[in-house]
């Protein structure tokens, strides 16, 4: 079940009056992975109120890991989603803190046993989307190589992405694969290399601003040379130095109005989701924030 959190835990209240509706090209979403002390019910009615259009769900602990919603539970999300008129941008499949941490188990343990985890709950997670009217749902990049070569952490990753396939098209889920740097998969190149052997009516691609800066892409160059393969976005900003923590959009280095600008030239019409999980001692506060500024680049 969602656990619903009480008003004394110490989270901050947000006396904000929705923001105006910018009546920009782009869709903006907030990922629930902020919201880590709010229940989901609290986070999606506290995004509608900020202002933004969707929410991604995340697919785990304490918000929507999928053995732990009954029909009473997903009824209730479906209903708030509807009252507040928000959509689900996107299923957080990436993270699993339920059975391990934000990369374990990951498509390439070597034990089979942890990878059949991850494989279950991806096929969890793609009845999860479907329930609740999502398109896509996000996963990581393989997970950390730990001693492994990285042909056989590649040989692993096909084979997990195999094992769901079928019913990800079926339910027509399209599974998208996060590059992250120090993962399996951290750049274009390497996405590639694996997205050449996948069904692209099936497979595609989260585009995380972050995670390409941070590995030394042009964003903008790469969302147009990419075009077609990407249906859906994380956004954050990056450190000069690179370095991979996610910082409130205006606090780093990247050009995000130029990113902004590449992701309409190429008539993207999904969903940008800020993903902001390091804040979440002020994830309300966060949420306005990033909206406030993005709204006055886009």
């Amino acid at each position: 079940m969602v656990k619903a959190m009480g008003r004394d835990d110490g989270r901050e209240p947000h006396p904000f009056p929705a923001p105006a509706d910018s009546g920009d090209s782009v869709k903006l979403a907030f990922s629930s992975n902020a919201f880590r002390r709010y229940s989901l019910i609290d986070t999606i009615e506290a995004l509608a109120a900020v202002g933004y259009q969707g929410i991604e769900i995340m697919a785990d602990v304490p918000h929507a890991y999928p053995p732990h919603l009954n029909g009473r539970a997903l009824g209730k999300i479906r209903r708030v989603l509807d009252r507040n008129r928000m959509e689900v941008s996107n299923i957080n499949a990436f993270m699993l803190h339920a059975e391990g941490d934000t990369y374990h188990p990951s498509w390439i343990e070597k034990d089979p046993e942890a990878r059949q985890k991850r494989i279950a709950h991806t096929l969890r997670c793609i009845d999860l989307a479907s329930l609740l009217g999502a398109r896509t749902l996000s996963t990581e990049p393989g997970g950390p190589l730990q001693g492994m070569s990285f042909e056989e952490g590649m040989r692993l990753f096909r084979e997990g992405l195999m094992a769901v396939r079928d019913k990800a098209a079926e339910k027509g889920i399209r599974i998208l694969i996060e590059p992250e740097p120090g993962l399996l998969i951290e750049n274009s190149r390497q996405f590639l290399a694996l997205f050449e052997e996948l069904d692209p009516g099936v497979f595609g691609l989260n585009f995380d601003i972050g995670h390409f800066f941070c590995v030394g892409e042009e964003c903008p160059l790469l969302i147009h040379e990419l075009k077609g393969m990407i249906h859906h976005f994380h956004l954050e900003d990056i450190p000069a130095t690179r370095e991979h923590f996610h910082r409130m959009p205006g606090e780093g280095a990247i050009d995000l109005a130029g990113v902004l600008r590449a992701i309409r030239g190429t008539g993207y019409d999904g969903f940008v989701t800020v993903e902001l999980y390091p804040y979440e001692e002020k994830p309300v506060v966060a949420s306005w924030n990033a909206l406030e500024y993005l709204k006055k680049i886009v």
